[in-house]
Order: C-alpha cells, then structure tokens, then sequence
C-alpha cells in the first residue's frame, strides 16, 4: 500500500490547507515500511502532544502534503528513523519533551534534556519531578587505532550560539564529526501554550533572530489557516518584500563570512558594509533593523514610511552594482578555491535522504523550494527562479546564496512597485481550529502547525526549522576532511542553534 493510501486509511481530522489522519497504532505501525518503498516521500516534521505522535510528508513529485497521527499507546509509538534517518533527531526531542519512546528508533540519547531540568518530559500530561543527577553526554564510539578526539564548545570565542562538536580524528583528517545541542532551549512551545497567536508571535519571532520574518511568518499563516482568516492583500506582499528582505541580508552575511574563514577578509568587509546598508533601510521603513515582530497573525504591524522605501530601493540598488565586483573576486582567487571548491561536500543521496531543503539541498541538486511548490500573493504571479547545483560543496553553497540575491532583489523592486491598496491587518476570530504553513527562509522551508481551543488561545503547536533537517548533513560533510575546514563548512550550511534548541 502506498504512503498516501496508508495515511488516508485513517480517521480525517479538521486541519487547513489539508487535513490530519487519524491512524490506528498497526497502521502506523505500517509507515516505516511503506516509506522505505517510496523514496519520493520526504519526512518534513515530527512532533507530539501528550498521548499522541504527530508527522508531516511531502509527495514531492506532486508537491502533496500529507499530516498523519498515531495515538501513543503505553508511551510508545513505532519509530520512523529506521526508514528516514531525518527523524533521528525529532524523535529524541520527542522523547524529551513529552516523554513518549520510539520503539526499534536509530538513536534514543537524550537531545534537548541534558539532565538539569526540574521535570522530565515537561510537556507531557503528567511530567514528573526530575531526581537523577546530570550525566556525561555519551557519544558514539569509534573503532580503529591511532584516533584521538577533539572536543569544541558548548562556548565559542566571538558571539556566536552555543553548541558542541565532538571531532574524531586521525591526524587532522576527521573520521566523525558529532553534535551537542540543546544548551539554547527556551522552554518556547510551553511559553506559546495558553496563549492568544497574536501574543505568542513574539515567541516564534525569537526562536532563531536571523529568520524572524520567516518564523513570524510561518506562525502567522498557520495561526490563519487554522481560524480559516485571510489577510488584506496588502499585508501578504508586504511580508513577501520583508522575506526576501531578510534573505538577501543573510545570504550577504554567509557570503563574506565563508571567504573569511578561509582567511580572505576583503569579502566580509564588503558585504558587511552592504548588508549594514540594507538593515539600516529596513529600519527606516518597518521601524526594526530585523524587523521583528512586523510580521503578526492577521496582516503586518505597520505600513513601511514612505522614506524608507526610497531607502531600501537605494540600498537594493548598492547591493546589485557591487555583485559583479563580489563575483569577479571570488572567482579569481586561486587560494581562495582552493579551500572552499571540493570541501564539505554532501551528496544528492543525502540531501534527498534528509530532505534538505534551502542552500543546502539546492546545493546538492534537491530542487526544492516552498515558494515554487505552495506559491501565494507575488509569488504565484511570478516566481523566483530555482538556483540549483549539483557539487554539494562549499564552493556550491555559495554559489547558490551568490545566485539568490539578485533575484530577492528582483522581487522586492515588484512588490513594491505593485503593492495593493487597502488595509494591512485582519483580526483572527476566537475559534478552534488546527492550521500548517510552510515558508521559505533563508535556509529553507519553515514548517509551522497550530492547533487552537474553541478560545481561540494556542493548544499545541511545533515550529520545525529547516536546521532539523541539515545538522545531520553537516556531521557527514565533515567526514574526510581536515579539522581547519570546519568552520568553512559550518558556515556554508550556518545552520540554527536556537532554531531547534526550542
């Protein structure tokens, strides 16, 4: 039986833009083997509730989302992992915040919970006080002679996240490289809990501070497909400009900080002074560098000043006339390819495995983007053009970022220039309702579902970050390459801590 006609053997539940299937626990049960036959099927969420293990798939052939359900019985459910390994690390979070086990799973080490929390399992029905000392993070081991391991982080030097990375070498080659993470968690689904959408938007906008647009976003429409409200005309453009927005500014500050981790500064020096340009636009016309919380359930915060949009197509502009000169210099220097062209390289088998969306998949071949599969507003009258590769390496990445820009540029310069008139916000009515949103971030698809109490107040929700599902790809990149490349390949992904630390 295919994956689909598996799933929609189950019970429909209500749920926007498509619904959630109720599965017996043996139906469920029958998932791992029928995704195993169905590589086109790609694992885009994992998340629960207390008693209950929820998934979101993709047909990407058809670009058909597919929401399906088990009941938990005794605690338990049947693992995904053995069939998608990208569910490795939901099912570790799963096990940590509502305390239900994936039975026959690849790996059940504690991901989120490092033993210091009060209670175990905090968002199950029941969680219990926690009385058993914090333990040694355990790793996986490695046979074999002459390895030594290094062990970096959770504390960086410069202001960057925290998170730990245990490298096994030989010499300097990296055997295997693995991940600490967790020491960002916010307790952030438990804060939105109980809440209005509109006043837990503020969560969603801090859960990883360089995509809160996107985030904010993501909340925003899952919060309305969930009460069935559909935004002024206006707001759904002017939150397109915003995204884009945000994406060139990030792609301008991943560009300059991989040539400067391979110690070539210039390149940083000239996008940071382009993307400080565009931030200090973006202020001028939303009020916020970031311009977080702009983006709110029901429509934008604020209409942008008039002078700031003369200031963000002044910045655009500044950003476009310098791409040339950025491009012929990366190009030219010979040092320069040598450390990123070949290095960090992850396979198209991998990305499709991990369905890595953004840079990382694009970079890979995985031509998945969600503005061109769940196109609205701007992007359904005229799409963004895919940028795809196919080496998977460093040089890849950047190249793909490089081919981005202009045509973020390109975007904004048509929204602005066709915004609709009319108002910027509609109120969300007190209703129960259950919604999912995907956005495409700077880093890939936002997957974003809600489901709200006959209140109208938050009763579950789960913001997956493209990170989930890229992490993973970072620790195989690194395999055979020398320790002095991490930090080009950690930054050519520059995946989210905060984002998947919740």
């Amino acid at each position: 039986m295919s994956v689909s006609a598996l799933i929609r053997r189950g019970t429909p539940q209500p749920c926007r833009p498509v619904p959630r299937h109720l599965l017996a626990p043996e139906d469920f049960a029958r998932l791992p083997v029928a995704l195993l036959e169905e590589p086109g099927v790609a694992l885009l969420s994992m998340w629960a509730e207390p008693g209950f293990v929820h998934v979101a798939l993709l047909e990407e052939a058809s670009a058909t989302l597919l929401l399906a359900s088990s009941p938990a019985e005794g605690g338990r459910y049947p693992a995904l992992s053995p069939a998608r390994p990208g569910a490795v690390r939901f099912e570790r979070m799963i096990r940590d915040l509502w305390g239900l086990q994936a039975e026959g799973a690849a790996d059940l080490r504690p991901w989120l919970d490092h033993g210091r929390w009060p209670l175990t399992a905090p968002l199950s029905a029941r969680p219990l006080r926690n009385q058993v000392p914090a333990e040694q993070p355990v790793f996986l081991p490695v046979e074999g002679e002459g390895w030594h391991q290094i062990p970096v982080g959770p504390v960086h030097a410069g202001v960057i996240e925290s998170g730990h990375f245990r490298f096994t070498v030989q010499g300097e080659l990296v055997v295997r490289l693995e991940q600490r993470l967790g020491y960002n968690h916010k307790g952030t689904l438990g804060l939105m809990l109980g809440k209005s959408p509109r006043t837990a938007a503020r969560f969603a906008a801090r859960l990883s501070g360089d995509s809160t647009v996107a985030h904010s976003l993501a909340f925003a429409e899952a919060a309305e497909a969930a009460t069935a409200t559909t935004p002024p005309p206006r707001a759904i453009w002017l939150r397109a400009a915003m995204l884009e927005l945000e994406r060139i500014a990030n792609h301008l500050g991943d560009w300059g900080a991989v040539c400067n981790d391979a110690s070539f500064a210039w390149p940083q020096a000239r996008c940071g002074l382009l993307r400080e340009g565009l931030l200090r636009a973006n202020f001028e016309a939303f009020g916020h560098r970031l311009m977080m919380d702009r983006v709110t359930p029901g429509g934008v915060a604020a209409e942008p000043m008039p002078s700031g949009i003369a200031a963000i197509l002044a910045a655009l502009a500044a950003v476009e006339a310098e791409l040339p000169a950025l491009a012929a210099v990366y190009d030219s220097h010979a040092s320069l390819q040598d450390r990123v062209v070949g290095t960090g390289v992850v396979t198209a088998a991998l990305a499709a495995g991990f369905a890595a969306g953004g840079v990382v998949g694009r970079a890979s071949g995985r031509g998945f983007d969600a503005r061109l599969a769940f196109p609205n507003g701007p992007y359904a009258g005229g799409p963004p053009r895919l940028a795809l590769r196919e080496e998977g390496d460093v040089d890849a990445r950047l190249r793909v970022r490089a081919a981005e820009i202009p045509e973020s540029i390109r975007l904004v310069r048509r929204i602005l220039a066709t915004l609709p008139p009319g108002e910027i916000y509609a109120p969300l009515p007190q209703q129960g309702g259950e919604g999912l949103a995907l956005v495409e971030g700077f880093r890939g698809e936002i997957v974003t579902w809600m489901a709200l109490d006959d209140g109208g107040l938050i009763r579950a929700v789960f913001p997956r970050d493209p990170s989930w599902l890229q992490w993973p790809l970072l620790e195989a990149a690194m395999q055979d390459n020398i320790v002095a490349d991490f930090p080009l390949c950690n930054k050519s992904f520059n995946c989210s801590y905060s984002g998947v630390d919740l």
